[in-house]
């Protein structure tokens, strides 16, 4: 019986099903996973996780970095639920590269663009709060 109160609990507490994890999934591929990508920005990355976009600390839904507005502003997590994702997986990914790349124009708040800070190896966000 606890079980079946807990799995419940869980239930009525998820959230609706979307894709937010399939644009993580996308940066780390696009970003980090390359053989010519320098071992410590990969390791800042993958350790950074959501907080390439998001500020540690704070709501994850509603609180993102420099970085994570620019992205927010062209990718919509409401646009990428999971059945879509999973339905059109080709699709999906050219929408989101898409969306990094327009969002990489932009300029951090050290007036490098986030792709240069990238290719020069740094995180894209200088407020990050990491």
């Amino acid at each position: 019986m606890k079980r079946l109160a807990i799995l419940f609990a869980c239930l009525m507490l998820a959230t609706p099903a979307m894709a937010i994890s399939e644009f993580g999934k996308q940066w780390k591929n696009e970003f980090l996973g390359g053989e010519d990508v320098d071992a410590d920005f990969k390791r800042a990355g993958r350790k950074a996780g959501c907080y390439v976009c998001h500020v540690k600390g704070e709501d994850k839904k509603k609180v993102r970095n420099e970085y994570g507005n620019a992205v927010h502003k062209l990718l919509k997590a409401e646009d990428f639920s999971k059945e879509y994702v999973k339905a059109n997986p080709e699709e999906a990914k050219k929408k989101i590269l898409e969306g990094f790349k327009k969002a990489g124009e932009a300029k951090s708040k050290d007036g490098k663009t986030f792709t240069d800070k990238i290719k020069n190896n740094e995180l894209p966000a200088t407020d990050a709060g990491l």
